[in-house]
């Protein structure tokens, strides 16, 4: 599995100690984040994450900014995205399952190196559910069709 990592001025160090969990945990990484600490544009490496999953250069995607969310939120522009903020491991998990999540936002200044990890795993451990989910999950898209012009 591939997953892709992007993340601003305040998700550096988080950043490197994730990166670093993920490698041992055997996982293929693409570094799309900043690797420094001067101030920067978080909607840029959101978006920077959020191609990688979209084009499947990626299988999914973590994206850190101060809080999870505004990432997120420019990640969620892209289509064909699920990003989805959280900050303890039961709803990272859910979200896979149920929502068919594709990347997994935190906040750099809300949870520490532990529970980002543990946050990560829970995320990447779990899988989509399908059946009754996936009727959900499609909505999603039905909804974003219907204010752009998208075609699969």
């Amino acid at each position: 599995m591939k997953i892709v990592i992007g993340n601003d001025h305040s998700g550096v160090d988080l950043k490197k100690q994730i990166l670093e969990h993920l490698i041992e945990r055997g996982f293929e990484t693409i570094n799309v984040g900043s690797d420094e600490q001067s101030s920067c544009d978080y909607p840029i490496y959101g978006e920077k994450v959020a191609l990688e999953v979209a084009s499947g250069r990626a299988d999914l995607g973590i994206a850190i900014c101060g809080t999870g969310i505004g990432i997120s939120l420019a990640a969620n522009r892209v289509p064909g995205i699920r990003a989805a903020v959280c900050s303890e491991p039961f709803s990272a998990k859910l979200t896979r399952e149920h929502n068919n999540a594709n990347i997994i936002a935190f906040g750099a200044r809300v949870v520490g190196v532990g529970l980002a990890k543990m946050i990560v795993d829970a995320f990447i451990d779990a899988s989509f559910e399908g059946e009754r989910h996936k009727l959900r999950v499609n909505i999603f898209d039905e909804i974003t069709n219907r204010y752009y012009d998208i075609k699969e």
